[in-house]
């Protein structure tokens, strides 16, 4: 018996040790010396992550944070570059959101020295909020609706050249319903055929799903709480099946509103968790089994997979990424990289 009650107790504690950076997390700030809002953020690894964000700024490190280099695409100094998606220190992907010809994306593929603009909006009634990749070659850019349907673009080789999905692959969006351009998660992918777009403005919070790769979309209700300023802002997957959908009122940015919600079966259904970080969130990402979770307030970390959040930062952020490491960045060119206490 005495046997079996140390098994017990032991398995117990397993249950609910968790990492020492679970309970002394914090972010070291790397200083950037701009004072842009980084709303875009790719996290290579640990040496390498790409920012971008408003007054035309890209800025890229390979030494960890402790230097960044300006990289913008030429000329760009009116456009706000609200997503970045990099693949290694040379190759990277921007976003500049707006409505008609100020959505466009830039591919460059040596470190931003030269950038080639493979996409430029013509649209006066499209606004491009969001850019994500499934991997090196596919991946996808998202529009607000344009004639009731959301507008997707695919492309194949990279980022060189898009094509756009037909709308009738689209369910009717809500009146009023949009996605927020406020952390480059939007969109979001995982694994190699599963995509979300994360929707708010309109009578519900909804998350719209592809599982072929971006071609066609279903839609799902959230209990997320939707308003002009209010819905999902982004969604993260740990695999194609189990995700968390965050956001918040971001005109109420301490409010209490339905923020987050869980999902074990790729987006088809949402529930609220048994608990969720105090206030607007804007961006979330996963860092093994657990959930972090960042906005102009502060900053979250779960580590029971999204169900209880404790939060260990006041500082402001609008998006987070991790690859092995995490990196944070926001409002007044903040960059922080996630420490172990």
């Amino acid at each position: 018996m005495k046997s079996l009650l140390l098994v017990v107790a032991t398995a117990a504690s397993l249950l609910v040790a968790s990492p020492a950076w679970a309970h002394d997390a914090s972010w070291d700030l790397r200083p950037t010396g701009v004072d842009a809002r980084l709303r875009g953020l790719s996290a290579v690894n640990s040496k390498i992550a790409w920012v971008s964000g408003s007054k035309g700024t890209v800025l890229r490190t390979v030494d960890g944070g402790r230097t960044w280099a300006s990289v913008p695409p030429p000329d760009t100094a009116v456009l706000d570059f609200r997503d970045i998606e990099a693949f290694d220190a040379r190759t990277a992907v921007a976003l500049s959101i707006g409505a008609g010809e100020s959505s466009r994306i830039y591919r460059t593929a040596d470190g931003g020295r030269t950038w080639a603009e493979s996409f430029r909006n013509t649209d006066p009634n499209a606004f491009y909020d969001c850019v994500a990749f499934f991997d090196r070659f596919r991946g996808l850019a998202m529009s607000d609706p344009v004639g009731g349907k959301f507008r997707v673009l695919a492309t194949r080789d990279g980022g060189r050249s898009w094509r756009q999905v037909p709308e009738e692959n689209f369910p009717p969006a809500l009146d009023g319903e949009f996605g927020f351009a406020a952390s480059g998660q939007c969109l979001t992918t995982a694994g190699s055929r599963d995509a979300w777009i994360a929707t708010g403005g309109g009578a519900k919070a909804r998350v719209l799903h592809s599982s072929d790769g971006g071609w066609r979309w279903r839609v799902t209700d959230t209990p997320l709480f939707s308003s002009p300023s209010a819905g999902v802002f982004a969604t993260a997957f740990r695999t194609p099946r189990h995700g968390v959908a965050i956001g918040g009122d971001y005109a109420d940015p301490t409010g209490t509103v339905a923020n987050l919600a869980l999902s074990r079966d790729g987006g088809r259904t949402w529930s609220a968790a048994p608990q969720s970080p105090v206030g607007y969130r804007s961006g979330a990402a996963w860092h093994g089994s657990s959930v972090i979770a960042v906005g102009p307030t502060g900053s979250d970390v779960s580590r029971d997979g999204g169900r209880h959040w404790r939060k260990f930062d006041s500082g402001s952020f609008d998006t987070v990424d991790c690859d092995g490491t995490c990196w944070a960045a926001g409002e007044k060119g903040r960059v922080g990289v996630l420490t172990r206490g």
